[in-house]
């Protein structure tokens, strides 16, 4: 589903056989909750139903470890930065709850079997982009430095501002302020916002600019990285219902002022989770993680058939009962492919691969390939044939539906153990440059590693 166009539209490669998809990912400053990963994992089912229809996908996620304010309704963000207010709570360096939470987050995904992205840029490391991008709209009229210091984006010079969200800029009032207080801190119209801020007082994470010392508005980060990694015209971009506004109606408006262009063709965003009929917060307590599902004994897969269960574009309903109830389905379909599995080999059942593909294909109706997969478990055919369709569409579901054929336990690959050393010399020694490029060492040899209190575990994939 389209947000910007309200329906399902026919996704065709602006370049022929290549898919080009940039997706919002995680501030680091907390573990990512079960909410946040429905939203990862959309964009994961895009990428293999693309590459299912005989695509290459070229898959852009960004890591926010600066610029985003607490007050991320309004237009113009306000408050502290997260990353600071963590660092202070937990009385570390901001770059070491970014660097934690980051690897983190990649746990996260590997245990959910998300693909890697083709790139993580980090907003920290991606300052002199946004410097550019922030002089080119200065230049192109479409931004101006104001009395406070910040450089602020010109709202009104953008006339289809709130394509996406249904907003008008008539009705906004940035920080949910009063005009005359807006304008006092150095705007000229209520509803522009800060593409880079003036540091103030502030004195960590802060870099020089030509209008002075600041750090990037939170909407700067994925224009920049977006336009120099992917070019002017971007296929789809994925992210929350939460961030259609203000950040992606922000990032619209910059990307297209500057390039001169329509720059994302299409706008997809994955609705909200409640877990047990309630709004996951950390005020209410019930604020879930990857961990608690799998500290009460579920395999975290399981989590991701119960997210399969229902329909990204609808705010879905988790429960605890529901992911046993997943791990259960998910346990007897890894023993009967097993048990399949003893029996010769047949092609797939045509009628049941065809439904299932037509599934996928039709915006994601993953609740539908699901009950497709139980019909044909209890249907009269062929053990071979039932074998070879769910084993085919696995690589659409990523369930590690065949985990359980032969069980045999995966050794590490030649050299791994090696990585895994160095690695955890490096982690000792706060190297967390080297940290990382070592996981992705280990990743590209099918090891995928985890950061614990205890040590680095690892498992191949």
């Amino acid at each position: 589903m389209d947000t910007r166009t309200r329906q399902v539209e026919e996704i065709t490669p602006s370049t022929p056989g290549l898919l080009t998809v940039y997706a919002c990912g995680p501030t680091v400053y907390r573990y990512a909750h079960v909410g946040n990963l429905r939203t990862f994992l959309l964009t994961d089912l895009i990428r293999r139903t693309a590459e299912q229809s005989g695509l290459r996908v070229k898959l852009v996620q960004n890591i926010t470890d600066v610029g985003h304010l607490q007050d991320d309704t309004a237009v113009d963000s306000t408050g502290e930065d997260k990353l600071l207010a963590a660092a202070r709570a937990e009385n570390k360096d901001p770059f070491v709850i970014a660097r934690f939470y980051e690897d983190a987050f990649h746990t996260d995904l590997a245990l959910l079997n998300v693909r890697p992205a083709d790139a993580y840029p980090r907003a920290s490391e991606w300052i002199d982009s946004m410097l550019r991008l922030v002089a080119g709209l200065i230049e192109k009229e479409h931004a101006y430095v104001g009395t406070d210091g910040s450089v602020y984006f010109a709202a009104q010079s953008f006339p289809s501002y709130g394509a996406i969200s249904g907003n008008r800029l008539e009705d906004l009032r940035a920080g949910h302020r009063e005009d005359a207080e807006v304008l006092a801190a150095g705007k000229r119209f209520h509803a522009d916002w800060a593409l880079w801020k003036s540091a103030g007082a502030q004195r960590e994470m802060v870099w020089d600019s030509p209008w002075g010392p600041g750090f990037p508005g939170w909407h700067t980060e994925c224009s920049a990285m977006s336009l120099e990694l992917l070019g002017t015209t971007i296929d789809v971009h994925t992210g929350g219902i939460d961030l259609r506004f203000p950040h992606h109606e922000d990032e619209r408006a910059q990307s297209d002022c500057f390039a001169g262009r329509e720059v994302v063709r299409h706008w997809v965003h994955g609705e909200h989770l409640l877990f047990e009929n309630r709004k996951m917060s950390k005020s209410t307590g019930n604020v879930v993680l990857v961990s608690d599902v799998a500290a009460r004994g579920h395999d975290p897969l399981a989590l991701r058939l119960a997210y399969l269960q229902q329909r990204y574009r609808q705010q879905a309903n988790l429960s605890w009962d529901a992911i046993a109830g997943a791990d259960k389905l998910l346990s007897r379909w890894r023993s009967a492919v097993a048990e399949w599995a003893e029996s010769p080999s047949k092609p797939m059942c045509a009628d049941y691969s065809t439904e299932l593909r037509e599934a996928f294909e039709d915006d994601l109706d993953t609740p539908r390939a699901v009950q497709v997969l139980r019909r044909l478990e209890k249907a009269d055919l062929p053990a071979g044939s039932k074998l070879e369709t769910f084993l085919w569409v696995d690589a659409y579901l990523g369930l590690d539906l065949a985990r359980d054929i032969g069980k045999v336990p995966a050794a590490l690959p030649v050299g791994a153990q090696a990585l895994l050393d160095e690695r955890a010399a490096a982690r000792d020694g706060k190297d967390f440059a080297a940290s990382d490029r070592l996981r992705d060492e280990l990743a590209a040899l099918g090891v995928v590693v985890k950061d614990t209190p205890a040590g680095q575990e690892w498992s191949v994939a």
